[in-house]
């Protein structure tokens, strides 16, 4: 069976692919530092690493709640969620600043990323679409920082837009117009500002550049 520390060593071989890993290349990375692989050892360390690699840890629960668009940590104790009215602080800790290291330095691996004192800061997205942003205590003050940008739960037409208050009804006629007549155009705003929860209609056809 193999354990933490073997387990860490795999993972930090497997964070510079800069890709998600797949068995040949977790069996490389074992071999890599002198374990024998077998069928047996190499299927629960796919396991071990599947279980130590999806979720955020004590920080899931934040992200479920389904008013939170950020999770953002300022160190061992600082948790802040924004649900739209600006930052709150949570009651949740970290024992550590090691302990905030290791859940960033596992978010970056799923994703095949490396994060460790060589490359400090990473910027990555995870499978179901949530933003990482992270950058180690080397370079940050009060220590590792993390933000967890949540993917949108929802989508608003063109019309909720204006119903809404977000849009006004002259703005909407003149994206219409825009758009059919195939003129460029750019849509930006602060973070947080809904500037991918606009879906447009399919037969505008329209292409976009993020």
């Amino acid at each position: 069976m193999i354990d933490t520390l073997e387990l860490d060593l795999v993972r930090s071989r497997l964070a510079g692919l800069e890709r998600p890993p797949g068995p040949a290349d977790i069996a490389a990375a074992m071999r890599a530092e002198g374990m024998i692989v077998t069928d047996d050892v190499l299927m629960q360390t796919i396991e071990s690493l599947r279980r130590n690699s999806v979720g955020a840890g004590k920080l899931e629960p934040l992200l479920r709640q389904p008013d939170v668009t950020d999770v953002l940590v300022n160190g061992p104790d600082q948790v802040y969620v924004d649900r739209g009215f600006g930052l709150e602080l949570t009651g949740v800790r970290f024992s550590s600043d090691a302990d905030v290291r290791r859940l960033a330095q596992r978010l970056a691996s799923m994703v095949g990323r490396r994060l460790d004192d060589a490359s400090p800061y990473v910027d990555a997205r995870l499978p179901d679409g949530t933003r990482v942003h992270a950058i180690l205590s080397s370079l940050a003050d009060p220590g590792t920082c993390l933000s967890l940008r949540v993917p949108a739960r929802r989508n608003f037409s063109l019309e909720e837009m204006v119903t809404a208050g977000s849009i006004t009804a002259g703005a909407a006629q003149l994206l219409r117009r825009m758009v059919h007549g195939r003129l460029a155009f750019l849509i930006s705003g602060g973070t947080g500002s809904g500037k991918t929860a606009l879906v447009l209609p399919e037969e505008w056809n329209v292409r976009s550049c993020r």
